[in-house]
């Protein structure tokens, strides 16, 4: 007896290191230090060595029942993305820059070429955070996992100089509401799109005209990584009040964690197109209007609140990167709260 007839391949482990290897070295940051296979990651100080009050933000996530779609569809470069994104998108909503990410794969038996494709998923989303990845985990667990599955989480670190944390603490009644577009339903609520649609490869490969995909495309679709987005309007001079990253909870939950006490806000579902996405969910699912603006983000992956005279220039800002944002309504005296009308 040894350790692979135990069911846990050292052999496909070094394997899966040498394929990831290329994605991580893509990420790479003038700070990292060491190279990749150390037993931690070490990163220098110098990135934030002029910063008056230098404050460490964090963020840790996983992608959750997403990854049933991910087995079901065989398609395992994108999950990567929703993992970092999960992570960076916290961070940035505190004004951080992202700085580094670790991941960390439990699997039910090592397949190397899968875990590279996950790696690359991973690799991809902190090339858009600009986050380098600079550690992580592969860890096979034979009787605790299935063969065919796994589960994918992660951990970032991120700075921001503590004068331009954003807490919420100076919204004021009047400040406008930003919304920035989602790529669809992100990697929140998959527990029930999984009970509404058939997890099928018939179902998940059935084309929707109002999609103009087919169902597995649209649902795979990674989250939004909106670091840039929070950056360009930093640099355009915005005082970015308040931010609420729209996930599990959906608008009801995440919009009052940005606000201080005494303040409302206020929300126009008419001040956005609703992708069909979310449309679709809710007919095929008989979900009440109010469930949906509680568990998904409805098409508004991030909010922003701004002062009136800075809107434009946030709203130009958020363009400049790439980005869709939608005036989607403004801020109120009265309990703490949001009011979708």
């Amino acid at each position: 007896m040894d350790y692979k007839n135990a069911g846990v391949d050292i052999e496909a482990g070094y394997k899966s290191v040498e394929l990831m290897k290329k994605h991580v070295q893509e990420t790479m940051r003038p700070e990292v230090l060491g190279g990749i296979g150390g037993f931690s990651g070490a990163f220098s100080m110098s990135a934030f060595k002029n910063m008056e009050k230098p404050t460490l933000v964090s963020g840790t996530d996983g992608v959750g029942t997403k990854l049933k779609l991910a087995f079901l569809m065989d398609r395992h470069d994108t999950v990567g993305i929703d993992c970092v994104a999960m992570c960076v998108n916290d961070i940035a909503c505190a004004g951080g820059e992202p700085l580094f990410f670790l991941d960390y794969i439990a699997c039910g038996k090592n397949y190397p070429e899968k875990i590279a494709r996950i790696v690359s998923g991973v690799a991809n989303g902190c090339k858009q955070a600009n986050a380098a990845l600079i550690g992580g985990e592969t860890a096979e667990m034979p009787g605790f996992y299935p063969e065919d599955e796994y589960d994918l989480a992660g951990f970032a670190v991120g700075v921001v100089d503590e004068k331009d944390l954003i807490t919420g603490a100076g919204v004021k009644e009047g400040d406008v509401l930003i919304g920035i577009a989602s790529s669809g339903i992100h990697s929140n609520g998959f527990s029930l799109v999984r009970k509404v649609f058939d997890m099928t490869k018939e179902s998940l490969d059935t084309y929707y005209e109002e999609l103009g995909k087919t169902l597995g495309e649209a649902l795979i679709t990674p989250t939004r990584i909106y670091v840039n987005a929070l950056k360009r309007v930093k640099e355009s001079g915005v005082v970015i009040k308040a931010c609420s990253h729209i996930t599990g909870g959906g608008f009801y939950e995440n919009i009052p964690r940005m606000l201080p006490e005494g303040i409302r806000a206020v929300v126009e579902k008419s001040s956005y197109q609703l992708p069909a996405i979310f449309r679709l969910l809710a007919d095929k699912g008989n979900i009440e209007e109010e469930t949906m603006y509680n568990t998904y983000n409805m098409g508004i992956g991030m909010v922003l609140a701004v002062s009136p005279t800075d809107a434009h220039a946030a709203m130009e800002a958020i363009r400049m990167a790439g980005e869709v944002p939608y005036v989607i309504g403004r801020t109120e005296r009265g309990e703490k709260g949001v009011t979708l009308c």
